[in-house]
């Protein structure tokens, strides 16, 4: 199927391309802190289990985990978003800095935590999972710095990435600003949905649901190929969308064009260990492909084989340029 998409040496001609363009990413910026330990005992205060900690990680989570897709693939990255005045934000910035990663479209806000998802995990189980976090909108100042870096930086960009996460990050006026600088730049917007109604995103130019998010977007429930066929072509028209990416698992994608084509894609994974991710990973590497001017079609097919690789590894994860340009 990938060779009816595009050749191999268009292939690694568009991965060797990365480096050359730069990706903005807009959305909810998380940690996803995991305790990792063991339990040999039962709390005498109450039925449940004594976690021994072992060791701590901390990893980019929410949109800053397509960030770092971008990143470990080889594109240039740079990030928008709201984090607290707390050590985790203060981690955040250190890590970015620390990868060459823009942080200047980073706003710090005082009465507003920075997003950590903490899981503690003990014999490879996850015992809890707890979350800091605060959902309230943005507020018109937060909102008008970022609008000022995106502006500042449209003749940099070849894409930009909207990761929403349904945090409070990303609003109507958001992505109505966003649509303004950058019209007819050229730049492409792509779009990882979380709302349930996509009017939220009318006139983006792609957007990249899952089956269950495209289902409750069209409040329906696919129950053949037919339906799903019905319904991207509902969502193009619906929602003045250039294209319709919709990620099936391991049914592998669609792709929905305005002119009509329909692509199926097929999963190239071997074994699924964690899809953790794997939507980060499909829209980090579409977003990079379209930047160095592949074909809707192309960039489907390279994030596929992207995501092919990642639901392979455990927990969120990224790909190398080495990795698929390997099972290419």
């Amino acid at each position: 199927m990938f060779k009816k998409i595009m050749t191999k040496k268009k292939a690694l001609e568009t991965i060797a391309s990365f480096s050359t363009v730069k990706v903005l990413v807009v959305g909810d910026i998380m940690v996803d802190q995991f305790i990792w330990g063991k339990v040999s005992r039962i709390s005498p205060e109450a039925p449940v289990p004594v976690v021994e900690v072992t060791a701590e990680t901390l990893l980019f989570g929410g949109c800053a985990n397509v960030v770092n897709n971008i990143f470990s693939i080889g594109g240039k990255v740079a990030v928008t978003g709201i984090i607290g005045a707390d050590e985790m934000g203060r981690w955040f910035i250190r890590e970015c800095r620390g990868k060459g990663i823009d942080t200047k479209g980073i706003v710090v806000e005082k009465d507003r935590p920075t997003i950590v998802k903490t899981r503690i995990v003990a014999h490879r189980q996850q015992v809890v999972r707890y979350d800091r976090e605060r959902k309230n909108p943005i507020d018109s100042s937060d909102l008008g710095i970022m609008l000022e870096y995106v502006d500042a930086v449209k003749g940099e960009l070849g894409a930009i990435v909207v990761s929403d996460y349904n945090k409070g990050m990303i609003t109507q006026k958001l992505i109505g600003g966003i649509k303004e600088i950058t019209k007819g730049s050229g730049i492409v917007l792509c779009v990882d949905p979380k709302q349930n109604d996509f009017s939220f995103y009318r006139g983006c130019d792609v957007i990249t649901p899952n089956h269950q998010e495209a289902e409750r977007a069209l409040g329906i429930a696919f129950t053949s190929y037919e339906d799903i066929v019905n319904g991207g072509r509902a969502l193009l028209e619906n929602y003045d969308f250039k294209a319709v990416l919709i990620t099936r698992g391991e049914e592998g994608m669609i792709l929905f064009e305005r002119n009509g084509s329909i692509t199926n894609i097929p999963t190239v994974a071997k074994e699924v260990f964690d899809v953790t991710g794997a939507g980060d990973t499909v829209i980090g590497v579409f977003s990079l492909c379209v930047a160095a001017r592949a074909s809707f079609r192309e960039a489907a097919a390279l994030a596929n084989h992207a995501a092919g690789i990642v639901v392979g590894k455990v927990g969120t994860a990224a790909v190398t340029q080495e990795e698929l340009q390997k099972v290419l």
